[in-house]
C-alpha cells in the first residue's frame, strides 16, 4: 500500500448559494470574490485562475 503524495500548497475554493435568491458567491483561493447566478460561470472563473481576476478582486452581478 503507498501512500498519496503530499502537496505543498492546497486550492480551496468556496461557492456559497445566497438564500433567498438564485445567486451564488464565490471566493477563491486567491481571495478574489465573484457573485453569478450561473454556476458554470462561477467554476469556470475559479478554475481559470489567474485568467479574469486578481488577488483581493471583487466582482458582482454584471460585472
Amino acid at each position: 500500500m503507498t501512500t498519496p503524495p503530499r502537496f505543498a500548497t492546497r486550492e480551496i475554493y468556496r461557492i456559497d448559494w445566497i438564500p433567498g435568491t438564485d445567486v451564488l458567491h464565490g471566493t477563491c483561493h486567491c481571495g478574489a470574490e465573484h457573485s453569478a447566478q450561473d454556476p458554470i460561470e462561477m467554476w469556470e472563473l475559479m478554475l481559470g485562475h489567474p485568467e479574469g481576476h486578481g488577488p483581493q478582486e471583487s466582482r458582482g452581478l454584471g460585472s
